[in-house]
């Protein structure tokens, strides 16, 4: 598999926008709070402020991850598409442009902890949910690069 990153366009938005669809309909414990419709909107909003990053092959793409500033608001790969390396590769990508990274994960997600426990990520903060839409405890995650 030839994999390429790139910045998102707006044409990416429906591609984007059923990558985030289908980890909400098919992840039991995560409440569809927005339409489809809606979750490409959003999309196209994370492309418009130039946050997202898509990784592509042949067969379009595949997973993407937005981020502002320092802050990962998310990293979504493709069902069909999981466990070949392309979370890895986005978050490397991400990595080299900060010497921090923050970012927030579900605690109902044991397997993005795991991949971020991986990646270098710690924990630094455990909230009940209160402070997010979908009122699911989650977890605070913080990379630093090695001699910062």
């Amino acid at each position: 598999m030839t994999l390429h990153l790139r910045k998102a366009r707006s044409t990416d938005a429906g591609a984007v926008g059923a990558i985030l669809s289908q980890f909400i309909d098919e992840t039991p414990w995560m409440p569809r709070l927005y339409t489809r419709a809606e979750d490409l909107a959003h999309a196209g909003r994370m492309i418009a402020n130039e946050w997202v990053t898509v990784a592509e092959d042949t067969q379009g793409v595949q997973g993407f991850v937005a981020r502002d500033g320092c802050e990962i608001h998310s990293l979504y790969i493709a069902t069909s598409a999981h466990r070949q390396g392309i979370g890895t590769c986005l978050l490397d990508r991400e990595k080299a442009h900060c010497d921090v990274l923050y970012l927030w994960t579900f605690q109902n997600n044991p397997g993005a902890q795991s991949f971020y426990k991986a990646a270098g990520f710690t924990e630094i903060e455990r909230t009940d949910g209160a402070g997010n839409d979908e009122g699911l405890p989650d977890i605070r995650l913080k990379w630093t690069r090695k001699g910062m």
